[in-house]
């Protein structure tokens, strides 16, 4: 490359970066991940292909992704990093352990479970070998919780209590791991064992002040989680709206903080808490945005639970309006035939009886039954739901007295739901 050209493209690969730096620093991660391969694209021409920047702009660019639930655009990113990684400071170097625990995690998120725990054994076995007792329970975690996926939980159970033994009695790791062992015996129906070990972590957690606020928030959003599944629903809005106040501020974890705003939400909302949850629902809708952009999954069933909430509210027209973008998202990721999709057609449909367009509420029945009756066998009980429906608002179409529709209505439609 010419040395004119050359000088150009390093000032926009400098600038590019800048740019993801301060759209990052915004909450706009999304948007930040287009500057950083541009950059990555300048510097793979003007810099030398094994090179260290070259690499650490790989794995930048391949975190990015990651961060942003773009599992398949990180995945050869991160071989390049690792490949680069390996040749420059060896196969037993920390650098290297870093980047194989970038590619576990992408691998989890791909659901290629069995070659993300080869990854984090290989980095177990390097920290081990290295001394480094805080990675090494990190990473030991990470294998529990890929075990648990491939259904191995009594080999995580046991990797968990190297950990606990391990790790100094009010470290971070060793609660996290509590986390961890609770979710397991959660599965296995042990709630009262399970709610022993979250307490445990809590307490862990409630004592000290942290240096690494997106580790402890992570540990407060699982134990919110856990409780949450069994029930203990005050339990879980507690311990959500304090990862929330923990992460007020920390820009670079506002996809945390949106995730946590809309299960907030959702759960004011299962519990009749309607005037609430509307708040936590916005805030949710502009994080997850900004951070995963405009069609992720979660926006779309946030875009729907505020649509119930405004239904439930007696507000059917901004109900329509979100019901509407949340069929459009959730369809996009889920296809027509997925109880999702149709759900929220439902919605609509339900919405629409309550403004009294009876015309559009029909359209959006008649889309309801067309897509049970495309699903088989196996959707005849809710075919047979959506026909009655159907047949309950013709006949409120008619202005006849006895009509009911919505006959699902807020709030037991959705107390099941999660």
């Amino acid at each position: 490359m010419e040395s004119g050209n050359a000088e150009v493209a390093t000032v926009g690969a400098a600038v590019h970066e800048q740019l993801a730096r301060t759209k990052t620093a915004m909450g706009r991660r999304w948007d930040a991940v287009s500057n950083l391969m541009r950059a990555l694209e300048l510097k793979a021409v003007l810099l030398d292909q094994g090179s260290v920047e070259l690499g650490n702009a790989y794995k930048d660019v391949a975190e990015a992704y990651t961060g942003v639930l773009a599992f398949e655009k990180a995945l050869p990113l991160c071989h390049k990093a690792l490949e680069i990684t390996r040749n420059q400071f060896g196969g037993e170097s920390p650098e290297v352990a870093k980047v194989r625990q970038l590619l576990a995690t992408v691998y989890v998120g791909l659901n290629r479970n069995d070659e993300a725990l080869e990854q984090n054994e290989i980095v177990r076995m390097l920290y081990e070998k290295l001394g480094l007792d805080v990675e090494l329970s990190l990473v030991e975690i990470d294998v529990a919780s890929v075990l648990i996926l491939l259904g191995r939980s009594e080999e995580a159970m046991d990797v968990l209590k190297k950990v606990i033994k391990r790790a100094g009695k009010e470290s971070e790791e060793r609660a996290l791991a509590f986390v961890v062992m609770a979710s397991i015996l959660c599965i296995q129906d042990r709630s009262a064992d399970s709610k022993r070990c979250l307490e445990i972590a809590r307490g862990i957690l409630d004592m000290k002040v942290s240096v690494s606020p997106g580790r402890v928030a992570q540990v407060y959003a699982e134990m919110s989680m856990l409780f949450e599944s069994m029930i203990e629903f005050e339990v879980a809005l507690c311990l959500m709206k304090k990862t929330l106040a923990f992460l007020n501020g920390v820009s670079e974890m506002e996809h945390i903080q949106g995730s946590i705003s809309a299960r907030m939400g959702w759960l004011l909302l299962k519990t009749e808490r309607v005037d609430e949850a509307v708040p936590y629902l916005v805030t949710a809708i502009e994080k997850l945005k900004n951070c995963f952009g405009p069609l992720h999954f979660g926006l779309g069933f946030a875009y729907k639970h505020l649509g119930d909430a405004y239904l439930a509210m007696d507000q059917p027209q901004p109900a329509v309006k979100y019901f509407t973008i949340a069929k459009d998202i959730i369809n996009a990721t889920y296809g027509p035939k997925h109880e999702d999709s149709i759900e929220a057609i439902q919605c609509l449909a339900n919405a629409y009886g309550v403004m009294g367009n009876y015309k559009a509420a029909m359209d959006c029945q008649e889309q309801v039954v067309d897509a049970y009756e495309s699903c088989g066998p196996g959707a005849l009980e809710d075919l047979k739901e959506a026909r009655r429906l159907r047949y309950q608002l013709k006949l409120k179409a008619r202005g006849l007295p006895h009509a009911v529709f919505p006959a699902n209505s807020l709030p037991t439609k959705f107390q099941n739901r999660e």
